[in-house]
């Protein structure tokens, strides 16, 4: 595999989750997080793209929603389960994806807000069609999902070095 070949990475924030009096890392989804969770996934599956690997935050609703999208997949990536994830800036985001194996071509992250976000905005020096409109406009819900591509190794990810091609969240 080339590093000279567009990487593909999915920054994907946790479905809706419930307020059950537990702590924040282990909220699990709320019934309609659960339903969208899985809309996002048939989503992903749709783009054809298959993930070499998925890395995921440790918290309850993080990995329930993996678990309900990468369902939806016709091959399941390699997963991690990350606690660096859950609340990370968005600078530690990239710094976790700086370490991605460079065999590693298209990778999905399963995060929070405001990191999830943050990380979409500051990478993305470019964008196509309608994506950072659409993304602008709507924020990052629960359940969306930014799509970005950028072109070398995973260390040479920095800010402004990949282009927004899609952006998905469910309907409100």
């Amino acid at each position: 595999m080339s590093v000279a070949e567009p990487r593909r990475i999915v920054l994907f924030r946790h479905a809706k989750a419930d307020w059950p009096p537990v702590s924040d890392h282990e909220r699990p989804l709320a019934e309609r997080g659960r339903l969208d969770a899985a809309a996002a996934g048939r989503k992903l599956a749709d783009t054809g793209v298959a993930f070499d690997q998925a890395l995921c935050s440790t918290a309850v609703r993080t990995r329930e929603t993996w678990k309900l999208a990468v369902h939806e997949f016709p091959k399941r990536p390699k997963t991690v389960y990350e606690e660096r994830i859950y609340e990370a800036s968005p600078g530690e985001l990239i710094a976790l994806l700086n370490e991605t194996p460079d065999d590693a071509q298209n990778v999905l992250l399963v995060g929070h807000n405001p990191g999830v976000q943050g990380v979409a905005d500051i990478l993305a020096g470019a964008s196509e069609g309608d994506a950072r409109e659409r993304m602008t406009r709507r924020g990052f819900p629960a359940a969306a999902f930014a799509v970005l591509t950028f072109t070398g190794p995973w260390k040479s990810l920095e800010p402004g070095t990949a282009t927004l091609v899609d952006y998905w969240a469910p309907a409100e």
